[in-house]
């Protein structure tokens, strides 16, 4: 039963692609995009958020199938809908799931606007999930080898990686020039619990044999690395995962560090080019450390044997054992975060003030705003691209809208929008994608959402 709780805790008590934040990126009017670009053109005297509230985000992403085509209420078996997804994925196909949680942030303006420096700071906490679909060891699961007696299976198909962490963060940026701010921001990582088998490699093929019936070949070379995970299976733990997991993520766990840098420019009066790199970093992990190895070859020659430990002539399933053991080691280990990439042109227009420029760009002074943004992030094989075309808008003094259209791994059809009200000094906003996908919920291959409440003093404010 500890398994299951520690498996729902992985999966269900941080509910939820990750982390393209389109409609959050460059829109000014909310704080948190200083996260997304630590050299945003922000204008506040300063902000705070509300506690736990401030910036909530879950993302879910699945290229190649929906639920829909698992749970469909159809009348087909689910044997059947689970056999065909096999069969119309790939092994690039992808399962993303990533989730934040702010629970502090604020900024604060350094000296006065003439030395143009700004302050922000906070921590939040995040679930990542990702994995490839292995597609040859669920065909090889689902239909054995009887009908691909000379295709070799591909082990290193398997590819997954999921992580609990927490951030401490401190960010600095400033006006290098009238036109031209440049940010950075460090980070201090905190790992609960982290699991990831990604860099595999070996093969299974069955082929007719020249002596015996068949000629069977395995070779392996498998790997699991895990932290904060192994004491939770043990018998003897009379813990509580919940408050545990809690702890860990609190500077508890394995420590990292990282940084952000990013920058907006100003070429012309309303045009604007922006750029970021986020999380540039790593996480030591040397706490409650196992790695499981599978690695070794083995050949059988026969009928097909079945590796499930019963008794079998020749001692087939021991000799398996042997010549592929499981290894389990406790030397530390080294991850990397994945690596985002941000860059923006946006192109302004109706000023709404009627008078020169300053030619600090401060968007808010434009009714109207057309862009187009690149993201790109780093993952166990090649890098994830999207690409945004947006249009934003000052509806009132107090409300920013930004709607955006999207292509990505996951969707084509990827409309989104966000908005942000501020009542006085209170500002709360929304943002959500793939708003089509949600006519049928089922239906849809990635969803986002993020909303949060702050409390924003600009210049003018008593």
């Amino acid at each position: 039963m500890r398994k299951v709780y520690l498996l729902g805790l992985l999966f269900l008590s941080i509910s939820s692609f990750s982390q393209n934040k389109q409609i959050l990126y460059n829109f000014t009017s909310v704080p948190q995009s200083l996260m997304s670009n630590p050299g945003a053109d922000v204008k506040y005297k300063y902000y705070f958020g509300v506690p736990l509230l401030s910036g909530i985000s879950a993302n879910i992403g699945s290229s190649g199938f929906s639920a829909y085509d698992l749970f469909a209420n159809d009348g087909v078996d689910f044997n059947t809908k689970l056999q065909n997804v096999v069969l119309s994925t790939s092994r690039n196909d992808k399962i993303a799931l990533n989730e934040q949680i702010e629970l502090f942030t604020g900024g604060f303006q350094v000296g006065n606007w003439e030395s143009k420096g700004y302050v922000s700071f906070g921590m939040y906490q995040e679930f990542d999930f990702w994995s490839y679909l292995p597609q040859d060891l669920a065909t090889l699961a689902l239909y054995g080898n009887k009908d691909y007696i000379g295709k070799v299976f591909n082990l290193g198909d398997l590819s997954i990686k999921s992580e609990l962490l927490s951030v401490l963060h401190i960010g600095f940026h400033k006006n290098i020039k009238e036109n031209l701010i440049i940010g950075g921001r460090a980070k201090l990582y905190s790992s609960a619990f982290n699991a990831r088998s990604t860099n595999n490699s070996g093969y299974i093929y069955t082929i007719p044999s020249t002596t015996t019936v068949y000629e069977q070949v395995i070779y392996s070379d498998l790997q699991l690395n895990t932290s904060g995970i192994s004491k939770y299976l043990e018998k003897g733990y009379q813990g509580n995962i919940g408050s545990d997991m809690q702890k860990k993520a609190l500077f508890g766990g394995d420590m990292g560090l990282g940084f952000d840098l990013g920058f907006t420019y100003y070429p012309e009066k309303n045009i604007q080019v922006t750029a970021s790199v986020i999380d540039v970093g790593f996480i030591k992990h040397s706490k409650d450390v196992e790695t499981f190895t599978y690695k070794g070859s083995y050949k059988y020659e026969g009928i097909n044997p079945k590796f499930d430990g019963n008794a079998n002539p020749k001692n087939v399933f021991e000799e398996f054992q042997a010549a592929i053991p499981r290894d389990t080691l406790y030397a530390g280990y080294t991850t990397l975060r994945p690596v985002k990439f941000n860059a923006s042109y946006q192109y302004s227009f109706n000023d709404s003030r009627g008078g020169d420029c300053n030619c600090s760009g401060e968007e808010s002074e434009y009714k109207n705003a057309v862009g187009g943004q690149l993201f790109m992030m780093t993952t166990p094989r090649a890098p994830i691209v999207a690409l945004t075309g947006y249009y934003r808008r000052n509806v009132l003094q107090n409300l920013q809208m930004k709607a955006t259209y999207t292509v990505d791994t996951f969707s084509y059809t990827n409309i989104g929008l966000g908005l942000s009200g501020n009542l006085g000094k209170f500002n709360l906003y929304f943002l959500a994608d793939n708003l089509l996908e949600y006519r049928d919920l089922a239906k849809a291959n990635s969803l986002s959402f993020q909303f949060g409440f702050n409390f924003i003093f600009k210049e003018s404010d008593d």
